[in-house]
């Protein structure tokens, strides 16, 4: 049983090891300029060990998609959990969700530059169109789940989540495109502005008692 688990938790660090390497080779080397290689290099490792664990290039890009889209899951669990001592309200479940997606590792250049070669990259590929399709449906429901308990009309909270869905994934692609050094600057006022929309539309929804 200890040699079992000793070996499942060398092969876990080993995974993440390679998921790090991956994110970071896409950083460097975009989507295209990933291989085998490169991520082998940058993790220390044979390339051999990539498709072992993970099937090949595709797989090891696959799950380091899927790791960014965990992040954003726990960062949404960790800030529920640490608010269990107290009711949170739906209206800072709502101003959490904003918060988890311009979390500082959301903010990293390995990160950023994953999500945009991914979106791009989805537009051709099956696998990651799903991924993409997982990750936007996961957004658009955790908000719908609070803006049901904000606005009666059901048609109005569904228009509010889709709108500040589109909100949230607009303004941080005009901040990661941001070209200037102040880009911590760009995603704080996007989180700001994406809050303050949030807001606006619960201001506007006629109901109060629930925020």
């Amino acid at each position: 049983m200890s040699n079992g688990l000793n070996r499942a938790n060398v092969e876990g660090v080993r995974r993440q090891q390679l998921i790090d390497a991956t994110l970071k080779s896409i950083e460097l080397y975009g989507f295209q300029g990933t291989t085998i290689v490169t991520i082998s290099k940058l993790a220390g490792m044979s390339s051999g060990i990539i498709s072992h664990y993970f099937g090949g290039k595709q797989g090891v890009i696959e799950a380091a998609v899927r790791y960014l889209l965990d992040q954003l899951k726990q960062g949404l669990l960790q800030q529920l959990q640490a608010g269990q001592a107290r009711q949170v309200s739906p209206r800072e479940r709502l101003m959490m969700i904003v918060e988890t997606n311009f979390a500082g590792f959301q903010r990293s250049s390995s990160a950023t530059v994953t999500w945009l070669a991914f979106w791009a990259k989805a537009m051709h590929d099956p696998a990651l169109a799903r991924l993409q399709r997982v990750n936007s449906q996961r957004l658009s429901s955790n908000l719908l789940y609070s803006f049901r308990q904000l606005i009666a009309d059901p048609i109005a909270a569904r228009d509010a989540a889709a709108m500040t869905a589109a909100m949230i994934d607009g303004m941080w692609l005009r901040s990661t495109l941001n070209l200037t050094p102040a880009t911590d600057e760009a995603f704080n006022e996007a989180e700001r502005l994406c809050k303050a929309f949030i807001d606006s539309l619960i201001a506007t929804s006629g109901r109060t008692d629930e925020i």
